[in-house]
């Protein structure tokens, strides 16, 4: 069997190092993205796999990302979104946008769509990593996508973690049709470095002793790993939200397509500033 390659974002720690650790003992060409050089290039020496790095508060550097992985790959068999995280105060990124909304949902969405025709041709499947604190804080106003009238960590990153179950159920009514299948997952609450950066109570969570009770990055990425590895169409269905590889319930604005249509356009449109029309 003809290894696969897998691409996965956020593997320089946590679930995505864990994730790409267990898809590489299953023989499968794993290429990892990071932000942090040192980091990321220190786990693709360990698993011995390819590694890009790229800053996703800069939209540039997720083009030059694409173009490197168009030149480099004719296939991606798996491409997992998995890069994110949670912020602090409210901050503009270099493209002018708010930064927990870039980093969750508009890089993604920019590298997934970039890649969009290698991934039809290689009937792909993508992979988002979302996560509970969309039912808990999700509220998506298509008229303040940046936060501009109301903003606080929990709700930007809990609207990121929606965009990302909207954007996958838009991916699989855009492009199901030509052999992609994408889910979404939580992967639970995991002792991680994600909220290093955020002013939220959560942070202190994973600075004390109650840390010990956070699942661990393996136990995290178990989902992951079995949407990669599994059949869709058989062992899972396509544009659908998971956690422990069962199909969860998501915001009631998940399940909105006009709003998800509705997403798909602004975002392209935010992000097409300086990079050719998008597929879709």
């Amino acid at each position: 069997m003809t290894a696969r390659t897998i691409l996965i974002t956020g593997a320089s720690d946590g679930i995505g190092t864990a994730a790409a650790r267990a898809l590489g003992r299953d023989g499968d060409r794993v290429v990892i993205v990071g932000r942090s050089p040192a980091k990321t290039a220190a786990v693709a020496a360990e698993l011995g796999a390819d590694f890009f790095v790229a800053d996703f508060a800069r939209l540039d550097e997720v083009r030059t990302l694409a173009a490197q992985l168009l030149e480099r790959y004719p296939r991606i068999d798996v491409l997992a979104n998995n890069a994110g995280g949670i912020m602090g105060n409210r901050e503009t990124t270099v493209d002018g946008y708010e930064l927990t909304f870039q980093v969750n949902h508009l890089a993604p969405f920019l590298l997934t769509t970039l890649l969009m025709e290698r991934l039809v041709a290689s009937q792909a499947r993508v992979i988002n990593t979302s996560s509970a604190a969309n039912l808990l804080f999700g509220k998506i106003d298509l008229d303040d996508l940046q936060a501009e009238t109301k903003y606080s960590a929990n709700k930007a990153y809990g609207d990121g973690k929606l965009a990302n179950i909207l954007f996958t159920r838009e991916l699989h009514h855009r492009f199901h049709d030509q052999g992609i299948s994408t889910a979404a997952f939580h992967p639970g609450v995991v002792a991680t470095s994600f909220s290093t950066g955020s002013t939220t109570l959560m942070r202190l969570i994973y600075r004390t002793p109650l840390k010990r009770l956070l699942l661990g990055a393996e136990q995290g990425a178990d989902t992951l790993v079995w949407l990669a590895t599994a059949k869709p169409g058989t062992d899972w269905v396509s544009g659908e939200y998971y956690e422990k590889r069962v199909i969860q319930k998501a915001n009631k604005q998940a399940y909105d397509p006009a709003l998800a249509a509705a997403l798909w356009e602004q975002s392209a449109a935010l992000v097409t500033g300086h990079a050719a029309p998008l597929p879709g």
